[in-house]
């Protein structure tokens, strides 16, 4: 029978049509299980009820027709309790319905059991039989076991659009569930994009005129750059942030040290030049997509839009002018940054990707230029939207297509209501973020691969809370020389002269390997990463801090941040290192005339669990803290928010989490520790108004975010931040956490925000 169960698990979820997949396994538990009827019924939250979708022994014609209420019958009764139901005669028990129209009055015995996907009842199986009898624990046991692995490639399949279909709702009312990828409402036409050329299409075929090919490709990297340098002159008109550094690291790849390298190398061995493309592109693509990181895992996609671009001027395509609307939403099957930079400035209000995450560039650039955006809607279908009239929330990553007139009217207003708001707190981008009595907090920025792109930012925050150093190791093919490294840095420390920026130690490892470094664990989260790495390589950290000093040499605004830190012994390590890196530096420059060499702050990343409790101690040694609220979350509560199966429990407003942080700003206090924290949470109004309260000195987040945090911070008084503060930290769940908040943001005259804000 596990041979049974395991090969219809199989086939249930190698096929991609629901319907197929429900009629076929009736009859293959039917057949199994040597009864007389197998039905599955699914459950229509919106109309609660469930409905008759497959069966195998009751009358075809019920399929699709016949419903049972949530609170009604037999089947009811199973989603209610929410376990087996195992009757030896079905019509003698006070819950039987009878239902004509499905013919099953030769069927006494019964065994329903519910599919269930993280709580939430997806349907339920039933077996029946003619013969009066109680169906055996092995039966029961192989219906509950198959119900329970069915259930998640239910969850992934288009059940509400199954429904919709079979009850004439063609999606009315019915989200389509994405992720929210970039906050904001749109309502548009829809217009469907495709690669102009794709490398998934090509052979790979041999060629004996290696110098034509090689001129080919070379001819077609030019191209290729202009189109990037071309997309980042119409970005920069509209934004200044790092997220335009994605056109950077695709110029950087294109370089002869880089990808086009190893191109070169497949063109010498006599593939044609697609071919070579398609050979390099394809194995950095397996790499980057057998990483755990969902933000690294991501790259895989910008690696593919660069082979894809490469590949169109390979071929000298031409582009087909496409029939604008005046406004439309971008969807496609894997939206990508270049896409989103080919039609901002053409009436783009909005993006719909089939794949991708929110740490996507696509995504990244949306939040940008405040489109929104739904990532990962994987339960479209490309060829039945285009010209179709959607709406799209970046807040929920709901897609809704050919809305209802109650649905468009309501989301007529939230568009107008966010419009506003969106103009109301751009007046205080430039003014100091604090209260109305008095209490300030200094706004920081995020930053990737350089903060040249942040210069019209500048002026509105306080510095650069968290540099991130890995990113630019990521799009080279070896580790970055000390000169690479002192160039790229100073351009970052200099852009940012008179305001401190706080550069991040390489923070790979486990779930974050490079490329060229490449690392596999069975548990990442918990192994070799962050300081753990560099310690253990520590011709690699001495190598990245002396070229952070050397870069600081004129601007003198460095802060080293160790990241991933569990000990206070790794700490004592990685100053030693660090002091050896000064000392060593300090004597090659002495030679230099006017030339000194100053020591630069050292904080620590506070993110893993432990060090909450040694924070008296690393106070002694550290001049600075700074709290990774992402990855502290996921120690905390032991959830990987990647997993789909868990993401659901992670958030920052568990009462865990915020009383940790509360506990953090209370010792790094007492021990006169400036504090800072850099994750999402610094981000979102009520979380910003909450750290306030705590007494953080400094929150870091992206330049997109700013004039909000602003706006909210300007119109609540320290003094009622704190009150709400106490309040939160005495209830003991997150949702009760998250309904005072924005309670709390309508009282306060804030509710735009909440939305925005959760």
């Amino acid at each position: 029978m596990l041979t049974s169960l395991r090969k219809i698990v199989l086939e249930f979820s190698q096929e991609s049509e629901l319907e197929n997949a429900l009629n076929r396994i009736v009859t293959q538990i039917k057949n199994v299980l040597r009864t007389d009827c197998c039905s599955i019924y699914l459950a229509d939250h919106q109309k609660q009820h469930f409905l008759l979708m497959a069966s195998d022994g009751l009358a075809k014609e019920s399929l699709g027709q016949t419903s049972i209420g949530f609170s009604e019958g037999l089947i009811g009764l199973v989603g209610q309790r929410e376990e087996p139901l195992n009757i030896a005669n079905a019509r003698s028990h006070p819950h039987f319905v009878h239902a004509p129209e499905v013919k099953e009055e030769n069927l006494n015995a019964f065994l329903g059991t519910p599919i269930i996907h993280q709580r939430k009842v997806l349907g339920v199986i039933s077996i029946q039989q003619e013969t009066s009898r109680n169906f055996s624990e092995e039966e029961e046991a192989f219906l509950v076991t198959l119900a329970a692995q069915i259930a998640t490639s239910m969850a992934n399949a288009e059940v509400n659009r199954l429904l919709a279909n079979y009850q004439g709702n063609v999606q009315w009312g019915a989200a389509i569930k994405g992720v929210a990828g970039s906050a904001g409402v749109a309502m548009a036409t829809v217009l469907v994009v495709e690669p102009s050329a794709d490398l998934r299409a090509v052979a790979m075929l041999k060629t004996d005129n290696i110098a034509h090919e090689k001129q080919r490709f070379k001819k077609a990297v030019a191209s290729t750059r202009k189109d990037f340098e071309r997309m980042t002159s119409t970005l920069a008109a509209n934004i200044s942030d790092s997220s335009l550094d994605i056109f950077e690291m695709y110029k950087q790849m294109l370089d002869n040290a880089s990808l086009g390298k190893e191109v070169d190398g497949q063109l010498t061995l006599g593939w044609a030049a697609e071919s070579a493309l398609k050979h390099v592109i394809d194995s950095y693509v397996v790499q980057f997509e057998g990483l755990d990181d969902d933000y690294l895992r991501e790259r895989a996609s910008d690696i593919k839009d660069l082979g894809n671009r490469i590949l169109f001027n390979l071929r000298s395509l031409e582009r087909k002018p496409k029939t604008l609307a005046k406004n439309f939403i971008l969807v496609a099957e894997d939206v990508t940054a270049s896409m989103v930079a080919e039609y901002q400035h053409k009436g783009l209000k909005g993006i719909v990707s089939l794949l991708g995450s929110n740490n996507s560039h696509a995504a990244i650039l949306a939040r940008s230029l405040d489109i929104p955006a739904v990532m990962g809607a994987s339960k479209v279908t490309l060829g039945k939207l285009d010209g179709q009239l959607v709406i799209i929330d970046g807040y929920s990553g709901d897609l809704y297509v050919n809305p209802s007139e109650s649905l468009i009217r309501e989301y007529e207003h939230l568009i107008a209501e966010e419009s506003a708001l969106t103009t109301k707190v751009k007046q205080v981008e430039n003014l100091p973020a604090e209260t109305p009595d008095g209490q300030g907090i200094d706004i920081l920025l995020n930053a990737g691969l350089s903060a040249g792109s942040f210069e019209n930012s500048k002026d509105n925050v306080k510095g650069i809370g968290l540099y991130r150093t890995e990113i630019p190791f990521m799009n080279r093919s070896r580790f970055p020389s000390e000169q690479e490294q002192t160039n790229l840095y100073a351009e970052v420390l200099n852009n940012f002269c008179h305001l401190p920026v706080t550069m991040r130690t390489l923070d790979v490892g486990g779930d974050k390997s490079l490329p060229y470094f490449p690392i596999v664990e069975d548990n990442p989260f918990l192994g070799w990463r962050g300081i753990r790495i560099t310690l253990d390589h520590p011709e690699i950290f001495l190598l990245q801090v002396r070229a952070m000093m050397r870069a600081n040499k004129d601007s003198n605004n460095l802060e080293i941040m160790l990241p991933m830190i569990s000990s206070v012994g790794e700490v004592d390590e990685a100053l030693r290192l660090i002091n050896q890196a000064h000392f060593e530096l300090a004597s090659e420059m002495q030679f230099d005339a006017g030339c000194s060499l100053v020591k630069p702050k050292v904080g620590i990343m506070i993110e893993v669990p432990s060090v909450i409790f040694q924070l008296a101690d690393l106070a002694k040694k550290v001049d600075f803290f700074s709290v990774g609220s992402n990855d502290l979350t996921q120690y905390l509560l032991a959830v990987d928010r990647n997993n789909a199966r868990v993401a659901s429990l992670y958030t920052p407003y568990h009462p865990s989490v915020l009383r940790a942080l509360n506990m953090i700003a209370q010792e790094s206090k007492r021990h006169h520790i400036p504090l800072s924290l850099c994750g999402e949470l610094a981000s979102e109004p009520a979380g910003a108004l909450l750290l306030l309260a705590m007494g953080y000195d400094k929150i870091s987040m992206n330049p997109h975010n700013v004039a909000r945090i602003k706006w909210v911070i300007r119109h609540v008084d320290f003094k009622i931040a704190k009150a709400i503060l106490s309040k939160v930290l005495t209830f003991v769940n997150a949702q009760q956490v998250v309904d005072y908040l924005n309670e709390q943001l309508e009282q306060l005259g804030l509710g735009g925000f909440v939305r925005a804000g959760m």
